[in-house]
This record gives C-alpha cells, structure tokens and sequence, in this order.
C-alpha cells in the first residue's frame, strides 16, 4: 500500500510541473509569431503574388513600397494590354495595401499609361 501511495504522489506533482510548462510554450509561441514579421522581400512577393491572383495580370515592377501605420502600402505596375509595338502596350499603376502580416487588404488602379510614354511635365514643378 504504501509503494502505491509513492507512485501517485510523483504523478500529481508532475502534473502540476507540467502545467506551468505547457503555459510557458504558449506564451513562447505567441510572441515567436508576433515577432516573426514578414520581411519587407517577403511583403514585396506577397503582395505580387496576391495581386496576380486577384486580377489575373503578373506585376512587373513595384515603383513605390512603404511601411505604414496600419501595415504596408505600395505601387505596383502591371501590363494591362499588351499591344505591338510593345511601347504601344497599355501599362496600370495599382496602389496595393497589405496589412501587418503582409495579407492584401485592398487595391485600386490609379493610373493607365502606354508603356512608352513619360509622365506629362509639369510646369513649375521637377
């Protein structure tokens, strides 16, 4: 009798020694995931990638990339119809949004332009 009582006494104290650790790794993991922040490249591909899916048109080049109060913002340029001469092609400017995590959370088309054209100059300004 008195072994049995020795054997449940080191169960119960090793289930109350298991119970901070259990605590400790789900505190440990969550600050691992608040700490691992996508990388700005990784904003970069995301946000590409994201973009492709939703409109169907490959980015060719982001023009502008900055991080935000609320996340990320960017300016992606993308062929939107592809034309021959490939300088007659018709080329869109979408500003992209992403939040923290590097999740589009919005978009919008804030400029068409053929591909071989500069912007307008504008007088007075550089």
């Amino acid at each position: 009798m008195s072994n049995a009582k020795n054997t449940e006494e080191p169960q119960d104290s090793q289930e109350s020694q298991d119970a901070p650790e259990t605590h400790k790794t789900a505190n440990s993991t969550e600050n691992t995931r608040r700490s691992k922040r996508p990388s700005p490249m990784e904003v970069l591909r995301q946000a590409r990638g994201q973009l492709a899916e939703l409109t169907g048109m490959e980015a060719e080049s982001v023009s502008s990339f900055e991080q935000t109060e609320e996340g990320w913002a960017l300016e992606v340029e993308v062929l939107e119809l592809e034309r021959v001469p490939d300088t007659m092609s018709l080329m869109a400017s979408y500003q992209v949004e992403l939040d923290p995590d590097g999740q589009l959370t919005g978009y919008r088309r804030v400029r068409r332009y053929e591909r071989g054209r500069a912007d307008a100059h504008r007088p007075g300004g550089r």
